[in-house]
């Protein structure tokens, strides 16, 4: 498991990552007694990268990490993805695209208005997931062994749900529906 607490390490990651056709993205953050979240953890993973930046780790800087963000040839994949994204937002000042949301993409799929995570995981892969790190406090340092794969399985599972949902939205032609919904969040 890769935590990125550096802006060299972040960097080189960063350099990897742009070479990818796409790159899952989570946010682990807290939303209690603020107007604006504050965001802990950012995980990221493509194909053949999966590391845990930590925004807290002093001096660390985004700016490569905001970069891929606005790289127009690599899709950002989430799964509900709206706080995610206003998250990212209110950081960068950047909407994160070309953008696939798999939550969207399963409800066009025909897996329910509102599929969570856990169920996609469980429905496509066949994989129980551990919720039990679910309400950590994410600005606590150190993170336990625990917290961090869990974190990081929020993002390495989500490269497979999105082949698969990527694979079956070709397959039945609803690609375009998925568009227009993604066009709604990105507005």
């Amino acid at each position: 498991m890769q935590i990125i607490e550096n802006t060299t390490t972040l960097n080189a990651l960063c350099q990897k990552l742009g070479r990818e056709e796409f790159i899952t993205i989570d946010l682990e953050f807290l939303r209690e007694k603020t107007y604006y979240a504050h965001v802990c953890l950012i995980q990221v993973a493509s194909p053949n990268e999966a590391a845990i930046i930590d925004p807290l780790a002093p001096g660390i800087e985004l700016d490569d990490f905001f970069a891929l963000l606005k790289n127009p040839q690599i899709t950002k994949v989430f799964h509900s993805g709206r706080q995610d994204i206003e998250i990212l937002y209110k950081l960068s000042g950047i909407i994160p695209q070309p953008l696939f949301d798999t939550q969207i993409a399963a409800m066009v799929l025909g897996f329910g208005e509102s599929v969570s995570y856990e169920n996609l995981v469980n429905g496509i892969l066949g994989i129980e997931l551990d919720k039990s790190c679910r309400l950590s406090n994410w600005r606590l340092r150190p993170l336990d062994e625990k917290q961090l794969q869990y974190a990081l399985s929020d993002v390495t599972h989500l490269v497979k749900i999105y082949d698969s949902l990527r694979n079956r939205l070709k397959e039945t032609g609803r690609q375009h529906w998925l568009d227009e919904e993604t066009a709604v969040l990105t507005a």
